[in-house]
């Protein structure tokens, strides 16, 4: 793995013993004790991650708003200075080119953060329909680190460090503040499906604050986390991973996630054919699916109807910790996306009955 790329925290994950695997073009911890043990910290105390490898494009100038809102499809005129919005990406086709989170740090001044394997993607993308004047671009993903820190004691690890200012954000909310002395962006948003943080340093303060926020929160029981109950997590929370349930040919309408497209006013890369798509009905729809039999559905698993033709295929899937269910999500016709629609998933050349059920599996309180 010595070519590929390593986070500020990789000496950290070594001397923690984690067991490293390549992710997006980065060595990368997938779990440090046990996926169960870590899935369970994240849900029932707080877990630790390092997502350092995600990148940081900073827009800046009297057309750095205009020219987001022409970039997103969620609304960004209308963002308030410290609050965050999701959105996607997209191309003229309406296929998506990345999700991304979109930061307002000022009147001439936001952020997006893009997922690690399309860094040079997008910012190739985004270059390539830059206007002339009035806005630049600036990418600080090396020189950015990310911590995670997710679950229900958050926020109290948090003020111990110092950072008494993270309990009263509200979600998609952030502010500029100290964490165990060191400057960090702090915001109430997450990958999890529980309660969290996100704390945007300087590279260099990624390691002394990674350990730092484990030595707090010890004796509650922290855990560092690694990639594979982060899948996990977020698969119970049903939200959207690039590469399986998001791509260039996958639109965000197919993937359910109209509420983050602002198809009435237009105005973003892709508007139109989605715009058309919405009118028309999406060919395809994204459904979450529980197994009514023994199996564990995986990624690119057929999914069959029940004259076990070929319908979809799956995009996510996994036993479910929380749930004790063996879940999933993939791609199939509009007549079989209702809820309760019997489908088959085959895994070995053997058909596992599922049926679809309403999605996230997991909601936070529930």
């Amino acid at each position: 793995m010595s070519d590929l790329r390593r986070t500020p925290v990789y000496d950290v994950h070594v001397a923690l013993g984690a067991r490293i695997v390549e992710f997006g073009g980065f060595a990368m911890p997938v779990q440090y004790s046990s996926i169960l043990k870590e899935h369970a910290a994240v849900r029932e105390r707080a877990g630790l991650f390092d997502v350092s490898h995600m990148g940081q494009f900073h827009l800046r100038g009297p057309g750095a708003v205009a020219f987001a809102e022409h970039l997103v499809t969620c609304p960004v005129a209308s963002l308030k200075s410290g609050r965050v919005r999701y959105g996607v990406l997209c191309h003229e086709s309406g296929g998506s080119v990345d999700d991304v989170t979109v930061y307002r740090m000022g009147d001439q001044h936001l952020f997006l953060c893009v997922n690690a394997a399309n860094i040079d993607k997008d910012r190739s993308w985004i270059e390539s329909h830059m206007p002339a004047d009035g806005v630049t671009l600036e990418d600080r993903s090396d020189a950015t680190g990310l911590l995670a820190i997710q679950g229900p004691l958050s926020a109290g690890l948090l003020s111990r460090l110092g950072a008494e200012a993270a309990g009263p954000l509200g979600r998609f909310t952030f502010a500029e503040t100290q964490v165990a002395g060191r400057p960090a962006l702090i915001s109430r948003t997450g990958y999890t499906g529980s309660d969290g943080f996100e704390l945007y340093v300087a590279a260099q303060d990624a390691a002394p604050l990674f350990e730092a926020c484990l030595d707090a929160g010890r004796e509650a029981e922290v855990l560092p986390v690694g990639l594979g109950a982060r899948d996990t997590l977020r698969l119970e929370a049903a939200l959207a991973l690039y590469g399986h349930e998001l791509d260039d040919e996958t639109t965000p309408l197919e993937a359910g996630l109209e509420r983050f497209v602002k198809l009435d006013t237009g105005g973003f890369i892709g508007a139109e054919a989605l715009q058309r798509e919405a009118q028309q009905g999406p060919s395809r729809r994204l459904v979450g699916f529980e197994l009514e039999e023994r199996g564990v559905a995986r990624a690119e698993h057929p999914i069959v109807d029940a004259d076990d033709a070929w319908v979809g295929s799956v995009t996510s899937g996994a036993p479910s910790p929380t749930l004790g269910k063996s879940i999933g999500l993939g791609y199939v016709p509009p007549a079989l996306a209702a809820i309760g629609s019997e489908l088959g998933i085959s895994i070995r050349d053997r058909r596992v009955r599922a049926r679809v059920v309403a999605i996230p599996f997991y909601r936070r309180g529930s």
